[in-house]
């Protein structure tokens, strides 16, 4: 997949897709850098973890602290990791070195609802449905993703 940028943001929504801006591989403007191996359960999501009425699931990886947790509107610092159930790497502010920050309303609603579920210094792993994610739109990844997300604080 292409190199895609867009206001020099990792996460944001153009007509309602999430927008990525690097991808593994080899490519122009792609990470040199070797993919992040996926996790053992990235091919579905594991009897214990948590599931929403939506279809999303999810387990935390590292507990956080405090109790405050985002709003849809909240602008948030994130650290994330993104695999398709197949194993690839599509996309890792971790691999880049640096976190990104957005408002939850600007992305996926698969990030819109379980961000929120999150307290800061958290890390939690979510299996996102299509329709949760890209929904089968453009050059995006197609089918359920799984990320890795550590919230690292909340901006607002």
């Amino acid at each position: 997949m292409p190199r895609v940028l867009f206001a020099a943001v990792p996460l944001v929504v153009a007509a309602g897709v999430l927008v990525l801006t690097a991808c593994s591989g080899s490519g122009s403007g792609g990470s040199s850098a070797a993919p992040i191996p996926a996790p053992p359960d990235v091919a579905a999501p594991p009897a214990d973890a948590a599931r929403t009425a939506s279809g999303l699931a999810s387990k935390v990886l590292t507990p956080g602290r405090g109790t405050r947790h985002p709003r849809p509107s909240s602008q948030v610092t994130v650290h994330y990791t993104g695999w398709t159930t197949d194993g690839k790497m599509f996309d890792s502010s971790v691999q880049r070195g640096e976190p990104a920050t957005f408002p939850l309303d600007g992305v996926i609603s698969g990030w819109t609802e379980g961000v929120q579920m999150m307290v800061e210094g958290e890390k939690r792993r979510f299996w996102i449905p299509e329709s949760l994610a890209y929904q089968g739109r453009g050059d995006a990844p197609r089918g359920m993703l799984v990320f890795d997300i550590e919230l690292i604080r909340i901006d607002s």
